[in-house]
């Protein structure tokens, strides 16, 4: 019994003295004329060094360390912070040595001691082959200006995907078990042949879809964080959230959870997905999905699942950031606005509220003369109309300069058109005489308002932090749109006008 237990922990401290045996590359890079050379990796969509080889002499570059290199992706790097080439670092190659020659890396690559990473080699080779003889047919095709080039570019591209997709299910295959296959894997798209025939006679293309999206990830290891430590894994990620997965902030919030589900809690993918998706979505490219960020603050970071991965104070500016935009959703009732107009300003300034230099002040009169502002607030929803532009502008703002007699025109030209069309223009700032000058000057008709006694935190409120920004509101104050430029007015206008008479 004594010589079993004895023998078990001699088999786990060589395990244990394995594992921590540290990591040595040595490679030979012929015709390098560098001094210093770095070893860098992949992480999600960033970069990172991870050693450096400060005595490069002939072209010999080593990286030697204590500690094991994390599992990836790694690339050389040159003097001048250069890639020289991609090779993998996994359990089994922490010692590994790589040739080549700087005149003719790729075609001298080669791995001494690491079969995966001489297939790897052997795959680049072939995807770069592939790719400079479609080059060439498309500079042979332009060179003859043949009328029919974008039929005849199409069909070779499908030849060259084809050939780089059956190349990419023959490697997975030929090394699965390795890191190899799982990163062709990840680039790898997962289509049918086998797609049924829809009712009009052609190929299902819905089928094709759901196939397509429901095996997408098929073979992605969300528990291992190598699976961040590739050049692919980013963009399938992006190609995923942007081109398959329906458009709509509900269908993305399912899809986050649903990932995010496959994770660990407090793993490299965990923290990094999560940063990733709250990062993409508070400031979208879409109008409306700002709604995934409003989602991910009040079931990550209000939930404590966010911890660890941004420090308290963070997540605090972010739940305040999820907060503001809360109310601000499209589909959502207006925020009320309490503001004064141009005519009601003199009232409003014999109160004091332009000399007041302190919010302490402002306070004061304001409950001084509270019977007396209330019956002097334009309010927002005192305003009727079927289309309301809600515009918050400065006279001082370059971009509102531009901006402001576009929408002057453009309402001009929907009042000729009997539209009923108004605009609630909020001025900004407290300069009430530049203000009033502006648009006497320049002929502004629209509702003139202003925040004379400092109630309306235009920030918090409508997330007014530089001008101008518009939201377009239907007749029951519904935001419609929001953070648009003036050239989207008349669209949703249009759009607008589209709902309003289907619903008659």
């Amino acid at each position: 019994m004594k010589k079993m237990v004895w023998s078990i922990i001699l088999v786990l401290t060589l395990t244990s003295l394995q594992a921590q045996s540290g990591h040595e590359i040595k490679i030979n890079l012929r015709n390098c004329k560098d001094t210093v050379a770095y070893l860098a990796f992949y992480q999600f969509d960033k970069l990172y060094v991870s050693d450096t080889c400060k005595k490069v002499v002939n072209g010999n570059i080593v990286f030697k360390g204590k500690k094991n290199l994390d599992k990836g992706v790694y690339f050389l790097l040159s003097q001048e912070k250069g890639n020289y080439f991609d090779f993998i670092v996994d359990e089994q190659t922490q010692k590994q040595q790589i040739i080549s020659d700087k005149n003719n890396l790729l075609e001298n690559l080669k791995a001494v001691n690491s079969k995966q990473n001489e297939s790897f080699f052997n795959y680049i080779r072939f995807v770069t082959t592939k790719n400079k003889e479609f080059d060439a047919f498309k500079k042979n095709i332009k060179e003859q200006k043949k009328p029919d080039s974008t039929a005849l570019l199409t069909k070779e591209f499908k030849v060259l995907n084809d050939a780089i997709l059956e190349n990419d299910l023959n490697f997975i295959g030929q090394n699965r078990g390795t890191y190899l296959s799982e990163i062709i894997n990840l680039k790898t798209d997962k289509t049918t042949k086998d797609i049924p025939k829809a009712s009009n006679g052609r190929p299902d293309s819905i089928f094709a879809y759901h196939y397509y999206k429901k095996h997408f990830w098929d073979g992605v290891n969300f528990q291992d964080d190598a699976m961040l430590r590739n050049p692919f894994f980013t963009n399938k990620l992006k190609q995923y959230f942007n081109t398959v997965v329906v458009q709509h902030p509900d269908s993305i919030c399912v899809e986050i959870d649903r990932m995010m589900l496959k994770t660990k809690q407090d793993t490299k993918m965990n923290m990094l997905l999560l940063a990733y998706f709250t990062q993409t979505y508070e400031i979208p490219k879409i109008m409306g999905m700002d709604k995934v960020f409003v989602y991910m603050v009040d079931n990550y970071f209000k939930t404590g699942k966010a911890k660890g991965v941004y420090d308290d104070s963070v997540i605090k500016i972010i739940i305040d950031r999820g907060n503001v935009l809360a109310p601000l959703q499209l589909g959502k009732i207006a925020p009320e606005l309490y503001m004064i107009d141009v005519p009601t300003h003199d009232k409003i300034a014999k109160m004091g509220f332009d000399t007041a230099k302190t919010s302490e002040e402002i306070t004061k009169i304001y409950y001084d003369n509270k019977p007396e502002i209330e019956q002097s607030y334009v309010t927002l929803s005192s305003i009727k109309a079927d289309y309301l532009i809600l515009l918050f502008w400065d006279v001082d703002c370059g971009h509102c300069q531009k901006e402001v007699p576009k929408i002057l025109e453009m309402y001009h030209d929907f009042l000729k058109e009997n539209k009923d069309v108004k605009i609630f223009g909020v001025y900004t700032q407290n300069d009430f005489e530049k203000y009033k000058k502006y648009i006497i000057d320049n002929k502004i008709d629209w509702i003139n308002v202003y925040d004379g006694v400092h109630i309306n935190n235009l920030k918090d409120k409508y997330d007014v932090v530089t001008t101008p920004v518009i939201y377009i509101l239907d007749k029951n104050k519904v935001i419609k749109a929001k953070g648009i430029g003036s050239e989207a007015i008349k669209s949703i206008i249009t759009q607008m006008e589209k709902e309003y008479s289907t619903k008659k």
